[in-house]
């Protein structure tokens, strides 16, 4: 077993960087984005420096709530959906719509155990790889944090089933033996046993099958109907990252850029892989120049280890642990910012090459 302070500080970073990657070119057809971004090697969203969207926030908030609580599924969620609310509250841009009428429910005094809606999108699947790091020693525990995790926004068991094979891809990723595609398949099979996920288990299965036939995610999702691009349902996503993570398990760079090019909901499935390659690889492991490239501020680079190294600490020795927070302040004044890049963005989108 790997350090389990590398471990997860990969895992975090990861996700941050391959977030920050795939943002520019999110919800761009593969066809258009290859039109406008023929050369992507590194970040884009500020001249050459990237930030992060909800994806790595919620990986974050995810990571403090399982260091505060120690890990106990119930005060895990209480202290997750507590959360939740008040990030929402921070006006946070593109919110998936699941995921904001759960937050907004919150926000409104529904309690965690009744602020799911019916959905599978990609929220749960999203925040659930760094649970897998730092529990994925303990498949009961882990399997109880990702369905809390994932019921505070999201009841559909589809949303279940993507976010903890997420969680169980980084388990394996952090111990570094990866073994065979149809073989970390058969051992999901038994995780999900109790339940009626044969349609999952089936893409996962075609994933394998496609990772053993060497085809690329751009293949893989052509084979799957997805010809433009990843899309924001949980049974494209996580199908489309276990191919990629399949084949390279220990690549960070180059699977990270072959996911931005998959085109798509192109920052939630390269966020989800990085964070997965990143409990393997460890920050040692992510380009360096990539990680230094994240311009963030109140969650600088340096507070995301240090959420890490809290986390790092409540797991190993089994005691709720109080991680660095952020003023909620300069929270809204970043997401100003955010949304203000973002529209231009959008704005730039409107003009050629179509």
């Amino acid at each position: 077993m790997k350090s389990r302070s590398r471990t997860i500080t990969g895992c975090i970073l990861g996700a941050a960087v391959g977030d920050s990657l795939g943002l520019p070119v999110e919800g761009m057809t593969r066809t258009r984005q290859a039109r406008m971004f023929p050369h992507i090697t590194g970040h884009g969203f500020l001249g050459h420096q990237g930030m992060v969207s909800d994806d790595t926030e919620h990986t974050l908030l995810v990571a403090q709530a399982m260091a505060v609580s120690g890990g106990d599924p119930e005060a895990f969620a209480v202290d997750l959906a507590r959360r939740l609310k008040w990030w929402v509250a921070a006006l946070p841009a593109g919110v998936g719509p699941a995921t904001l009428r759960a937050c907004l429910r919150l926000l409104i005094g529904f309690s965690h155990r009744s602020s799911g809606v019916f959905s599978a999108g990609n929220g749960p699947a999203m925040r659930s790889a760094i649970i897998g790091a730092a529990y994925g020693h303990d498949s009961e525990k882990m399997k109880k944090l990702v369905l809390a995790s994932t019921q505070i926004t999201h009841r559909d068991p589809k949303a279940y089933f993507g976010a903890l094979a997420v969680a169980q891809m980084a388990a394996v990723s952090s111990i570094g033996e990866i073994g065979k595609p149809t073989d970390f398949v058969r051992s999901l099979a038994e995780e999900l046993v109790d339940y009626d996920a044969n349609e999952f288990l089936g893409l996962c299965s075609q994933a394998a099958q496609s990772a053993n036939a060497g085809h690329s995610v751009a293949r893989f999702l052509e084979k799957m109907n997805q010809p433009e691009g990843v899309g924001n349902y949980v049974y494209h996503t996580v199908p489309a990252v276990m191919q990629c993570w399949f084949r390279r398990p220990f690549d960070f760079r180059n699977a990270a850029l072959e996911m931005v090019r998959a085109g798509g909901d192109t920052d939630t499935s390269t966020s989800i892989l990085g964070a997965v390659i990143g409990a393997g690889v460890g920050e040692t492991g992510i380009p360096e120049q990539w990680v230094d490239g994240i311009l963030e501020w109140p969650r600088t680079v340096e507070w995301m280890r240090k959420v890490a190294s809290t986390l790092a600490e409540s797991v190993e020795t089994e005691k709720p642990v109080t991680p660095p927070e952020v003023n909620p302040l300069a929270i809204l004044a970043r997401n100003a910012f955010f949304m203000a890049v973002v529209l231009g963005h959008g704005v730039r989108r409107m003009a050629p090459p179509y």
